[in-house]
């Protein structure tokens, strides 16, 4: 009776979730695409090598630390402790980093924490008078850190919660957010498949804030006698975060005590695009050795990401230790590329 009920809560969740987005939706016309509405889009790139390489369908393979991002259900099927670090050249000569753990309580369930962030490195600060540069320096600073708690309620049936504070930083102005993840993955009996479906980022909205949006005004500048200086400041919009509901399926076509071949393909739908489809596969030999690769954002016409690839080696260095190092290449178009180093250890 207490499994049945924390199903019914999850689906319950999930079902309130969507359906503030479609209300959300239909809001806007349909050929509105959104984009550029809500703030945290750090939030949406993508942390591990292995995934990106996948194109991102990875809702329903969730067996790493990295599912701590993706679907926070998938964390219960690790049965190990487990960290990754990852490291990205990002886009523009900006830096993002991850970093994850994970905890196997038994029974109790599974917990698990996290870390990003997204760095532009110190840029001159420029304005119309002075576009050579004013003399001053400044920078935008993204971070997330988040804990998790995922448990297995049947052999066949998890979920996950996330609760995490995101906060942003440009210059002297900042602004701050607290969101929850949730998510679910099932182990159907048809056929060796498998589903997953996460809701990511639904929290408050972010509004910045800080000494940049204050100055001395004078209300009446063409008379005299008046107040001279009034302290006063912009008055700044409050706005969403980027808010996605992920369903995936995945099964392995392949699988003996050689060769896995396991393909994926998640359905996404965000608020401030329109929806798309992720597509990929990695293929295993010994679970040593792996080839990978995908295509993102499929069916969206203006994107600039297209198709991935990427490799990955496994080194055993003795009982239930492992290392993993995995790589990924991403395709975005007039952008060129961005490129992804991820290294795992299991324990």
């Amino acid at each position: 009776m207490k499994v049945k009920k924390l199903i019914a809560s999850l689906i319950i969740l999930l079902l309130i979730a969507g359906s503030m987005q479609a209300q959300n939706d239909r809001l806007s016309s349909g050929t509105i695409s959104k984009v550029g509405t809500t703030v945290g889009q750090f939030l949406k790139l993508g942390v591990d090598a292995r995934s990106i390489a996948m194109g991102g369908a990875v809702a329903a393979v969730a067996n790493d630390v990295s599912t701590i991002y993706w679907n926070p259900a998938g964390l219960s099927r690790i049965h190990a402790h487990e960290a990754m670090f990852t490291h990205t050249e990002w886009l523009a000569g900006t830096q993002f980093q991850f970093g994850a753990i994970s905890m196997d309580l038994g029974s109790i369930g599974t917990v698990g924490t996290m870390i990003m962030s997204l760095n532009s490195g110190e840029m001159d600060v420029r304005t119309v008078e002075q576009p050579d540069g004013t003399g001053e320096r400044f920078d935008v600073s993204n971070f997330m850190a988040g804990l998790s708690y995922a448990r297995n309620l049947t052999d066949k049936f998890s979920i996950g919660i996330t609760v995490k504070y995101i906060y942003e930083r440009i210059w002297h102005m900042s602004a701050s957010s607290i969101a929850v993840d949730a998510g679910t993955l099932f182990e159907t009996p048809f056929w060796g498949i498998r589903l997953g479906a996460s809701i990511t980022n639904f929290g408050s909205d972010m509004q910045l804030s800080g000494r940049d949006i204050k100055f001395a005004q004078d209300p009446d500048p063409f008379n005299e006698g008046n107040v001279v200086v009034v302290n006063a400041q912009y008055e700044m919009q409050s706005y969403s975060l980027p808010l996605r509901f992920q369903v995936g399926i995945a099964k392995n076509l392949i699988e003996n005590e050689d060769n896995r071949l396991t393909i994926a393909v998640d359905a996404l739908h965000p608020n401030d695009n329109f929806e798309s489809v992720n597509a990929g596969f990695e293929y295993g030999w010994q679970e040593m050795f792996f080839l990978r690769g995908g295509y993102k954002s499929l069916f969206l016409s203006k994107s600039e990401e297209g198709p991935t690839m990427g490799l990955g080696a496994r080194i055993r260095l003795g009982g239930t230790v492992s290392l993993r190092a995995d790589y990924a290449y991403a395709d975005f178009g007039r952008l060129e590329n961005a490129q992804r180093f991820s290294l795992s250890v299991r324990f």
